[in-house]
C-alpha cells in the first residue's frame, strides 16, 4: 500500500508475519508513519511502514465474485440434503487400554510390554509418539500420585506395574 492512499481514521488489516490484524489508524507519528489501535486488543500502536498495511477486506463480496453469498433458500436445501450424521466413536485412551491389558495378564508388565501387547490387540496405537511408552509411564505414575488409593494402578516393582485388587 502507498502512504498516499492512508486515511486518518480508516480501518486496516496490519500484517503480522504471516497474519494479519485490523488497525485503526488515529494520527500521523511525529518520526513518521501512524499510531494506530488494534482493534482486538485495543492497544495503541506505532506502524512505520506503509507496506505493512492491506485495505480492509469487506465481509461480502461484489455479485459473481468468488465468496458471493448463496441465497437462502439454496443453503436450506443444501443442508436437507445431507444424510444422518453418525456419531464420532470414542478411541479408548491409552490407560484405559493398559487396564484392559493387565486385566487380561497373568502378572506385572512394564510399561513397553503394556504398549507392546495394546499394539498387537489392537487396543490402542500411538499417533507417531517417539516414546509410547515414557509417555504411559507417566500417566500411569500420575494417576497412582492424584488417585492415591482410588488408583486402577499399583508399582509392583521398578517399572512395572499391576492392577490394584
Amino acid at each position: 500500500m502507498k502512504t498516499t492512499d492512508i486515511k486518518i481514521g480508516s480501518v486496516y488489516d496490519l500484517k503480522v508475519g504471516k497474519n494479519t490484524t485490523p488497525v485503526r489508524i488515529m494520527k500521523a507519528a511525529e518520526g513518521g508513519g501512524w499510531e494506530a489501535i488494534g482493534l482486538t486488543t485495543n492497544k495503541p500502536l506505532v506502524i512505520k511502514s506503509a507496506e505493512r498495511l492491506v485495505p480492509k477486506k469487506t465481509p461480502t463480496s461484489a455479485p459473481g465474485g468468488k465468496s458471493s453469498p448463496k441465497p437462502a433458500k439454496a443453503a436450506a436445501q443444501a443442508k436437507s440434503k445431507r444424510g444422518p450424521t453418525t456419531p464420532k466413536v470414542k478411541r479408548a485412551s491409552a490407560l484405559d487400554s493398559a487396564v484392559r491389558v493387565l486385566a487380561e495378564a497373568k502378572g506385572p508388565l512394564t510399561c513397553q510390554q503394556l504398549i507392546d501387547t495394546m499394539a498387537a490387540k489392537d487396543y490402542w496405537k500411538s499417533k507417531d509418539g517417539k516414546t509410547p511408552a515414557n509417555t504411559l509411564y507417566a500417566a500411569i505414575a500420575k494417576e497412582i500420585n492424584t488417585k492415591g488409593k482410588e488408583s486402577r494402578f499399583q508399582k509392583v516393582e521398578r517399572g512395572q506395574f499391576a492392577l490394584k485388587k
